[in-house]
C-alpha cells in the first residue's frame, strides 16, 4: 500500500456498464481549474545522473500533456555540470554567449519525429563518454536498450527482446550493460500497474524478472539469474564478476517483502542467498573492497518508498550488523564510498542526506531541507554521487518551488533547469508542527490558503499519507494524489506524519505493528487538536482524505469519530480480513499483524472498518481504479454498499483501466474536482 510524501489523495461490476469516470463530473471553480492546468504543464524530473567525473547531468524529464496528446512521454537531456553558473551568470559578449551555448542542455534519443516515446533509465559508461538508457523509439510500447555517445550523435539499439526492461547498469570494464528483463510481461512490473485480469481457469503464473546481461559491443543477451527467481534491485561488483540482489522465489508484486539478499555470478549466473533478513531489505551496495554489502532494513512498504536503518553483512553471508542503531530518521537511499556510507533519509519531515563510518559509529549529518530530493530512478528520496562523492546530481522541490535539476557538492548545488521558472503555487504557505501524542512527539506539515487572513475562519482537509511508512516530505503537488491544490479553493490542508511513518526512527516506524487505526489516528486527532489551536481553522469545517493506506485511514476514521464533516477515500479497504484473500499483495500484512488471517483473524477484525461501520454518519466519497493488485474495488465497494444500506450520504466511483496510481490525466483531473466539490458541498 504504497503513495507517500509525494502522494494524497457509477458503479463497474458484472451485469452493469460502466459508469465513465467523468460522468456527471461536478463543474469546478476557474481557480481549481486554473491550479490543474498549470500543474499539468509542470515539468518532472524522474531521474538526474552525474557522471563518474563529476562534470555531467544527464536528466530524464516527463513532457508536459497537452489537450491534444494527454502524454507525452519522457525525454533525456545532457548538460555540464558548470552549465548552472555560468547560465546564472550572464552577461554580454562572446564569454557570455559561449556560455550560454554550453548551457543548452543537449537531447539524447533514439526518436525521430513527433510522436511521444518513453526515454529513461540513464546510466553512464565509467569513462563518461556514453550513455545507455531504454526506449521505445523502436515499437511503441516496447522499451529496449539503446547506448548513443554522451555528446550527442545517434544512439544504436542494442536488444530486440520482448517483454519489460528496467534499471540498466554498465559493468565497472565498461564492456557490458545489465538490465533487468521480464521476458513476455503483460505488464510493467510494480503492484502499482493495473492488474491483468484472470480469465479461464486461474493458476499461479509467474513472469520472473531476471538479472540480463547485454554485450555492447554485438548486443548478445544472457539471462543470467535463475528462470525461477525474481530481482528486484541489483549491483555489480566492484571486479565486475559477480552482482549482489535483492531477489525472491515466486510472484514478484507479493514477494517483494519477503526478498533475500543473493549473490549471483556474472559469468556462470551461479546464484546462492546469503542472508534471509528478518525484516524487508532493499538497495544493495557492494563496498569498494568488494568483501561487504550494505542494504537498508526495515518494516517498509513498496519498492521505492522502502526505508530504514542501515546494515552491513559480508559478502560471503552471516549475521547483519545495524551501523545506524537509533537514527533519528530513515534512510532510502546509499552508496558506499571509500570514505564511508552516504545515505538520503527522511528526517523529521524533511529530506536530509547524511554520512555513517562502515564499521558503524555516530551519523553525520551533511544537510537537511524542507524539500523532497530525488535523482536515482525507482527511489522516492535520493541522489546520484560522482566515482569520488564530491559532486552529486538531484531534482528538487518543494511545497513553494516546482522541481528543477541541480548538481554539485552535497548543500551547494547549482541550479541546472528552468524549465519551471513560470510555475507559482496557487496555495499559501508552509509551517512545520510538532506535538506530543502519547510517548511519542509528532510532526507534521501545515499549508494556509491562498490569500491567507488570519481574521478570518477557514476549512481544512486532513491528508492521510500511505504506506503505510510513509512520509509527507515538502513537494510541489501533482495532477494526482495531492490535497495541496485546495489551498487555491480557500482551505487549510494538514499533512501529519503520523506514527508508523518513515523519518523519525525504526521504533516509531514500527509502533503500529498490530495496532493499526488506534494510535495512529490518537497522534492525528491529536495533531488537529495542535492546528486548531495555531491557526483560525473552524473546527466544524473539517474533512479527511487520504489513498491506500490513507483511504484506509479515511474509512476507519469515520468509523472511530464525527469530528470529520466529510471524507474523500481514495483506493482504501474496508475489511483486513477479505482483503487477505483479494489483493495481490498479502505477503506484507504478516509483518504488521503478526501473522496471517486464517491463523489470528481476530487482530484484522480489530482493525477493520466494516467491523464498526454502523457508527459512520459522515458523508464519503470513494474511489479507486478498476484494475488496482493493491487496494482491489471490492473493498472499496463493501464500505460504499454498507454506506448507502445505512442511510449514510456516499458516491462511488471507479475508474477504468487503473491500477493503483491512477495514470490517464483526464482520471486524474476528475479526482481532484470531485474531491474539492465534495468537500464544498458537504462543508459550505
Amino acid at each position: 500500500m504504497p503513495f507517500t510524501h509525494r502522494i494524497a489523495a457509477g458503479i463497474l461490476f458484472a451485469g452493469l456498464a460502466p459508469i465513465a469516470a467523468a460522468q456527471n463530473a461536478p463543474a469546478a471553480h476557474p481557480a481549481l481549474d486554473q491550479a490543474i492546468d498549470q500543474l499539468a504543464i509542470t515539468r518532472r524530473y524522474d531521474e538526474a545522473v552525474i557522471s563518474p567525473d563529476g562534470k555531467w547531468v544527464a536528466w530524464v524529464e516527463s513532457l508536459p500533456a497537452t489537450k491534444d496528446a494527454p502524454s507525452q512521454g519522457s525525454a533525456i537531456y545532457v548538460a555540464p555540470v558548470a552549465a548552472g553558473a555560468a547560465a546564472k551568470a550572464g552577461g554580454k559578449g562572446a564569454a557570455a554567449k559561449a556560455a550560454a551555448a554550453t548551457a543548452t542542455p543537449q537531447r539524447i534519443t533514439a526518436v525521430s519525429g513527433d510522436a511521444p516515446h518513453d526515454e529513461h533509465g540513464v546510466s553512464w559508461s565509467p569513462d563518461g563518454k556514453s550513455l545507455a538508457f531504454l526506449s521505445d523509439a523502436a515499437d511503441a510500447g516496447q522499451l529496449e536498450l539503446y547506448v548513443a555517445p554522451a555528446t550527442g550523435g545517434t544512439p544504436r539499439q542494442l536488444t530486440k527482446l520482448k517483454g519489460y526492461l528496467a534499471t540498466p547498469q554498465w559493468s565497472p570494464d565498461g564492456q557490458t550493460v545489465a538490465i533487468l528483463f521480464t521476458e513476455n510481461a503483460p505488464r510493467a512490473s510494480g503492484p502499482l500497474q493495473p492488474r491483468t485480469p484472470d480469465v479461464g481457469v486461474v493458476e499461479d503464473h509467474y513472469f520472473e524478472q531476471r538479472l540480463t546481461t547485454v554485450n555492447v559491443a554485438n548486443g548478445d543477451v544472457h539471462q543470467l539469474s535463475p528462470a525461477d527467481l525474481y530481482v528486484y534491485e541489483y549491483d555489480w561488483s566492484p571486479d565486475g564478476k559477480r552482482f549482489i540482489t535483492t531477489a525472491a522465489h515466486g510472484e514478484g508484486d507479493d514477494n517483494w517483502y519477503i526478498a533475500e539478499l543473493y549473490t549471483v555470478d556474472a559469468a556462470s549466473g551461479e546464484t546462492h542467498s546469503i542472508l534471509k533478513p528478518s525484516t524487508q531489505i532493499a538497495v544493495p551496495r557492494w563496498s569498494p573492497d568488494g568483501k561487504q554489502v550494505a542494504f537498508i532494513g526495515g518494516i517498509m512498504s513498496d519498492e521505492g518508498i522502502a526505508s530504514g536503518d542501515i546494515f552491513t553483512v559480508d559478502a560471503a553471508g552471516g549475521t547483519p550488523k545495524n551501523i545506524t542503531t537509533g537514527m533519528k530518521g530513515s534512510a532510502y537511499w546509499l552508496d558506499w564510498l571509500p570514505t564511508g556510507i552516504e545515505f538520503v533519509a527522511a528526517m523529521d519531515g524533511e529530506s536530509g542526506v547524511g554520512r555513517v563510518p562502515a564499521a558503524g559509529g555516530p551519523v553525520q549529518v551533511l544537510w537537511t531541507g524542507a524539500e523532497s530530493i530525488h535523482g536515482a530512478a525507482d527511489f522516492s528520496l535520493g541522489l546520484t554521487m560522482s566515482r569520488d562523492g564530491r559532486t552529486t546530481a538531484l531534482a528538487r522541490e518543494s511545497f513553494a518551488q516546482p522541481p528543477e535539476v541541480w548538481a554539485g557538492p552535497v548543500g551547494a548545488w547549482r541550479q541546472v533547469t528552468t524549465d519551471n521558472r513560470d510555475a507559482h503555487p496557487a496555495w499559501g504557505d508552509s509551517k512545520n508542527l510538532h506535538w506530543k501524542s502519547d510517548q511519542f512527539t509528532v510532526q507534521g506539515w501545515l499549508i494556509y490558503p491562498k490569500d491567507f487572513d488570519p481574521s478570518k475562519k477557514y476549512p481544512m482537509v486532513v491528508y492521510v499519507h500511505g504506506g503505510p511508512e510513509g512520509v509527507v516530505t515538502p513537494s510541489y503537488p501533482g495532477t494526482f494524489g495531492d490535497a495541496t491544490v485546495l489551498g487555491s479553493q480557500g482551505y487549510f490542508i494538514f499533512y501529519p506524519n503520523f506514527r508508523g511513518s518513515a523519518g523519525q526512527a525504526e521504533s516509531f516506524t514500527a509502533a503500529d505493528v498490530k495496532d493499526y487505526g488506534y494510535g495512529d489516528l490518537r497522534d492525528i486527532l491529536s495533531g488537529l487538536t495542535e492546528v486548531l489551536h495555531t491557526v483560525p481553522v473552524d473546527s466544524t469545517r473539517v474533512g479527511i482524505t487520504g489513498w491506500s493506506y490513507g483511504g484506509y485511514m479515511t474509512m476507519w476514521a469515520v468509523t472511530q469519530t464525527h469530528r470529520f464533516r466529510a471524507a474523500v477515500s481514495g483506493a482504501g479497504l474496508a475489511d483486513w480480513l477479505s482483503y487477505y484473500g483479494e489483493n495481490g499483495i498479502d505477503k506484507w500484512m504478516d509483518s504488521y499483524f503478526g501473522g496471517n488471517v486464517y491463523d489470528d483473524p481476530a487482530v484484522y477484525a480489530k482493525s477493520s472498518p466494516i467491523t464498526f461501520i454502523k457508527n459512520v454518519t459522515t458523508p464519503t466519497l470513494v474511489v479507486v481504479g478498476d484494475r488496482d493488485i493493491e487496494c482491489p474495488p471490492p473493498q472499496s465497494y463493501e464500505f460504499w454498499h454498507a454506506l448507502r444500506t445505512l442511510g449514510v450520504k456516499t458516491q462511488f466511483v471507479i475508474y477504468p483501466n487503473e491500477g493503483h496510481e491512477i495514470g490517464q490525466p483526464e482520471h486524474r483531473r476528475d479526482i481532484m474536482r470531485r474531491m474539492a466539490a465534495w468537500f464544498a458541498e458537504n462543508m459550505p
